[in-house]
Parts: structure tokens; sequence; C-alpha cells
């Protein structure tokens, strides 16, 4: 489906919008929205009209945070989440390499979490068959990639002591495994997008590895998008993005108004599954060496560099930054030039963090899903200052925008999970809450997880989602199954079951 904005004048009748008792219509034109009245109306004749039956009408989802060709590919992965030590890890990629027809087929696993492992991830472990196959298995967060004794000969680090690569060195060794066509991955991006469609998303944030907007161009030539992207790069590719000439939120040539530029994608640290967020307080049981308080991945002077010269030119940055020091060294570059911008993940913040944020006027992106698997983690190496991590309402009062994502593949790209997560900060509602007091309201959830839209008003994009259950007053158990039923972007439907 295009964003082509619909000609046609679409009625939405007898919808009901998010908390409302009454119902209401929707008039759609030129793909936007144009007006909402009594149910029923008939203004201007509309040359389309959908009876809705008091389903709900909110804006589409948009996901601030993915990994668009990491997550398609990984749809197709060795999933290992659950995994609960790496002889566990070890053994069920030997038996996943082992029912491979292909000898040369590289075997790529996914969604380990090993913070909480009584043994370590090495190269060792991978016996048999599993020694002379190419396996590689990424951690949850994507920040490690646990490789066996021939995939690092592939990759031309056959003496490596551990075969565990971390951070850069991971991402380098990620992109030489992964040879996949063109073709294939595209592929493999249209049918995902269309599963995202199917769950209410209408666009989304591409933080792939790289200059992702040449690829997203491609990919419209080759077929119409279902759902808006914005583009990040990377430092790499900086200058490039420089010469493009093109600022942050600025529709791409060629694109059907589907994909905007978006911004200069930084890394202060790593993540907190690896202990390579960086903290102010060293890890329990680490040593005195260089890391033990996590990994600096970008210095403060080059972190200040790189933000100054995109916002030269009209590029923000978003930042990532999970552990406390590594937030207070990305909030101190934001105060220092007074550039605009976001934090991605934002997972400990420092003492007063919160209201510093609040006063730059920064967007926090949060992955609120995130806390389901990082809490017992985050206890064990974040012990006391927890009261500080995936602060939400927090941030939520002192006023910041905070816009939720997935981080897919680390999580599902649905937004029902997030959601959930940010109003229970448990799995269920029967589950026992953590940090409850951080719990965000249900209507600023849905504001978050639609890019800062706090409902449909004349003049907006036509970019909705139907759902079977009001999200406002519905029973809290029902935030796990909506019922998205239609999806809609520029006035024409993604995704349609009614």
């Amino acid at each position: 489906m295009s964003a082509t904005p619909c000609p046609e004048r679409i009625l939405l009748d007898n919808a009901r919008l998010p908390g409302a008792t009454d119902l209401t219509s929707l008039i759609l034109a030129d793909g936007m929205v144009h007006s909402l009245g009594e149910a029923g109306g008939t203004q201007a004749l509309p040359s389309q009209r959908l009876d809705l039956d008091g389903r709900t009408v909110l804006p589409g989802f948009w996901d601030a945070h993915v990994h668009v060709e990491s997550w398609a590919i990984s749809r197709r992965r060795l999933d290992l989440h659950g995994t609960k030590s790496a002889r566990e890890a070890a053994d069920l990629a030997a038996e996943a390499a082992a029912a491979m027809s292909d000898p040369d087929e590289i075997l790529i696993g996914y969604g380990y979490r090993d913070g909480l492992w009584p043994d370590l991830p090495h190269k060792d472990l991978y016996r048999g068959v599993a020694a002379d196959r190419v396996i590689a298995l990424q951690s949850n967060d994507l920040h490690t990639a646990w490789l066996s004794p021939t995939a690092l000969r592939r990759i031309g680090a056959p003496d490596h002591p551990t075969g565990v690569l971390r951070e850069i060195d991971c991402y380098r060794a990620m992109a030489a495994l992964q040879e996949y066509s063109v073709d294939q991955v595209d592929a493999w991006i249209a049918e995902a997008l269309d599963d995202a469609a199917a769950h209410g998303v209408t666009g989304l944030m591409d933080f792939e590895f790289g200059d992702c907007l040449p690829s997203w161009q491609r990919r419209v030539r080759r077929q119409r998008l279902p759902v808006r992207v914005s583009c990040t790069v990377y430092k790499e590719h900086l200058d490039v993005a420089i010469e493009r000439g093109m600022k942050t939120g600025d529709i791409a040539p060629d694109t059907d108004g589907m994909v905007e530029a978006g911004p200069l994608k930084l890394f202060v640290d790593g993540s907190l599954n690896s202990r390579s967020a960086l903290c102010h307080d060293a890890y329990p049981g680490a040593s005195a060496s260089s890391d033990a308080h996590g990994l600096l991945e970008t210095p403060p002077d080059e972190l200040r560099r790189l933000m100054g010269k995109a916002s030269e030119h009209g590029i923000h940055s978003a930042v990532h930054a999970i552990g406390d020091l590594a937030a207070e060294m990305a909030i101190d570059a934001f105060e220092e030039l007074a550039c605009d911008g976001r934090i991605e993940h934002a997972q400990l913040l420092p003492p007063h963090g919160v209201a510093r944020l609040a006063k730059l006027g920064l967007t926090v992106g949060v992955q609120p899903a995130h806390l389901l698997g990082d809490r017992d983690v985050a206890d064990r190496h974040w012990a006391g200052r927890t009261h500080r991590a995936f602060a939400y309402a927090d941030m939520v009062t002192a006023g910041i925008q905070v816009e939720l994502g997935s981080d897919a593949p680390v999580t599902p790209l649905d937004p029902w999970l997030g959601i959930r997560a940010a109003v229970l900060r448990a799995q269920g509602a029967d589950d026992e809450p953590w940090h409850p007091e951080q719990r965000m309201g249900i209507a600023d959830t849905l504001t978050a997880a639609c890019r800062g839209r706090s409902g449909l008003h004349p003049g907006t994009r036509a970019d909705l989602v139907v759902l079977e259950h009001d999200p406002i007053r519905a029973d809290l158990t029902q935030l796990a199954d909506p019922g998205v039923v239609g999806t809609m972007v520029a006035g024409n439907w993604t995704y349609r079951t009614f």
C-alpha cells in the first residue's frame, strides 16, 4: 500500500475515540483528518462510508527504535530466548547445525541473556559438528556476538581467546557473516513490515547500522511501503548525509512521501546485560580493570564534535546512553551545544537527570519491554540505584516527550508489548510490578506510542489504527490483545479485517 494521499472522501462512522462514551464520525480527505462530527453524519456525501460499529480509533503507532534489517533477518534465526546457561545455548546451536543440510550454511542465533548465567560463553563450548560450522550467536541486546572457531577463522580472527566479541567488534563480525542478497533481504523486510502494519504500526525509526536512507529509496522503487520510515545515519556516513543537504525530518525524494531523514546515531556506552553500560559505580565483582564501570564508546570531546558538526547542517543527534555516567555525558553535551535531539534508552539516569532532560527539551526514546527481561539483571548489577532505572513516570511528570520503541529484534516489534510493560511494570496484570511508582498512565503511554500524537484532530495525517477494545476503558488484561482490525496510512488501508 502507498502513502500517496487517498483522494477519496471517507466517512468512518460510529467510531469511538479513546475514553469517550459517545460515538462520533471521522471525515478523511486527501490523506488527512478533515473533520470530526456526530455519528451518522453525512457531510459532503463521502465516496466511502464504513461503519466501525463502536470500534475505537486512535493515531497509528510509531515504533521509535527498530533495527529493520536485523529484525527481518532475525525472524529466520535460531531463537535462544529462555536459555539458562552457555552450555544450553551451545547445545541448541549444535543441534540446529546438525540438522542443516548444507554444511557451508551460516547458523545465526539470537536472543540469549547471559547476565544471570552460571557459566560464560566461550568458543570451546562448541563441540562436535558445531566446532566445524560457522556459528554466530548474538546476545539479546545485540552488543555481543559469540562465535565458533570456524566462524572466527571466517572473519580472520582465528586466535581470538574466547570467541566473544563486544560492541564494534561484534557489529563488524555480524556484518561480515551475514551473506544475504539485497533481493532476499528486501523481500524479508517487506514481509516483516506487513506484520508491523497488522500490529497497528504506521511508522518507525530505523536504527540499522550504516546509512540506511539509500536502501529505503531502493525499497520504495521496488514496492510501496505500508509504514513511514525515519532513517538514522551513523557517524561513518555523516559526511555523506551532509552532502545530501537534507535536514532531520526532511522527506527524501522519490519515496512517495514515506521516508524522511532521521538523526545521527551515536553511542556513549554499551548495554546492561553485557555489563558494558557506562556507570558511575563499578559492576559487582568486577576487577579493577578499565571496563569495571562499563565501556566508553565515544569520548566526550568526540561526542561533542560529532554532535556539533551534525547540528550545523540541521541534523539532530540520537545518543545511545544506558548507564548513568553515559547519560550524564550525553546530557552535558546537549547542554553545552544547545542542539536538538534525543537520548536513546536512558535506562539508568543520574540524580537530577530527569530535571536536566526536561529543561533541555530533549526527546527520550525508551523501550519498556526491556525492563521485563532486565529487571533481575538490574537488581543484581545496579543494586541500590534501580529507583532511577526505567524512570518513565518521572520523565512524563517532568514534561519530557517520551517515545516508545521495541529495539526489534531485541524485543518483538509489537507496540502492545511495550505499552503493557510501561503501564504494568510487569509481564501481566497479575504479576508483581517492578518499581510500580514508575508506572505510566495508559493515556500518556498511548501518546508516547504514537510519536507524541495525543489524538486525532482536523488537519493531521490520516495515519490511524482501529481497535476492537478501547484501551482507556478496557480491563488491563486486554492490553495484551486489543484487537487490531485496521491500520491506515495517509487514508489508505495497510491492514484491514472488517
